[in-house]
């Protein structure tokens, strides 16, 4: 493969090279999210600034840990997993916002993705479609976890994963709306408990690269209880999701001391 950074000896996108991250690390899309969730790091600093790719180190009990955004969709979410695993780090956290699907799933819920349907392009470039987008069974058990002890209402189950976002929202106004408004129906009678974008990709690409990868959202909104007339909150604060997250890799620390 072509050296694109010339010799600089750091990662062509993030702009990091090995010992400037954890083997943990969060991995928020918006750039603005980083700093707040550097804030529960000890000792937290910038460490690169490139593209859509923030990323900030600091330490959880003792550890070196670290938070990289993604910027939106699996594209550039597999760039970061890759150029991470580059770096040294072997276990990812993404924590995201989602819409929730089925009734009881409300916003400002929790939802830990239990597997991720693979309706988006990247990772059909990893693995063919019959393999299945499943995160890591040890970092769910440590999202699980520290969901109960935080307190927050949370549900488990398989998410579906899209490349656009207004195909989602606004499907009767795109040429295909045939496909995404049958698929929709069916996500919804297996039982799909929220839509995002990054997850299915982060589980095949990590998958691919032996690394851990977990995932968890807050539900901003839930677009079929609108549908129906219940009552449907919107909640844009990501705290608690990022406490969960954080509690979760101190409970990893902790069990695998180091």
């Amino acid at each position: 493969m072509v050296d694109y950074t010339e010799g600089s000896g750091k990662q062509y996108h993030v702009g990091l090279g090995p010992g400037d991250v954890g083997r943990y690390v969060l991995l928020p899309g918006d750039p603005k999210r980083c700093a707040k969730i550097a804030k529960y790091f000890d000792n937290p600093r910038l460490v690169a600034d490139s593209r859509e790719f923030v990323t900030y180190t600091g330490t959880l009990n003792g550890v070196p840990v670290s938070v990289t955004s993604t910027g939106i969709g699996g594209p550039s979410a597999s760039i970061a997993l890759e150029e991470l695993t580059n770096c040294g780090a072997d276990t990812f956290i993404r924590v995201g916002t989602c819409g929730g699907m089925q009734e009881d799933v409300c916003g400002g819920d929790v939802v830990i993705a239990t597997g991720a349907i693979r309706m988006e392009g990247t990772s059909r470039e990893y693995a063919p479609i019959e393999y299945p987008a499943v995160p890591d069974f040890g970092v769910t058990n440590a999202l699980v976890d520290a969901a109960r002890d935080v307190g927050v209402t949370y549900h488990t189950g398989v998410v579906e994963c899209k490349d656009s976002f207004y195909g989602q929202h606004q499907p009767e106004k795109h040429p295909v709306s045939y496909e995404l408004l049958n698929k929709w129906e069916a996500w919804l009678r297996m039982g799909c408990i929220a839509s995002e974008m990054e997850s299915a990709a982060l589980f095949i690409a990590g998958a691919y690269r032996r690394v851990r990868v977990g995932s968890l959202f807050l539900v901003v909104a839930n677009q079929e209880r609108a549908k129906k007339g219940l009552p449907n909150a919107q909640v844009h604060d990501t705290d608690l999701a990022i406490r969960v997250a954080i509690d979760a890799i101190r409970k990893m620390i902790d069990k695998e001391g180091h």
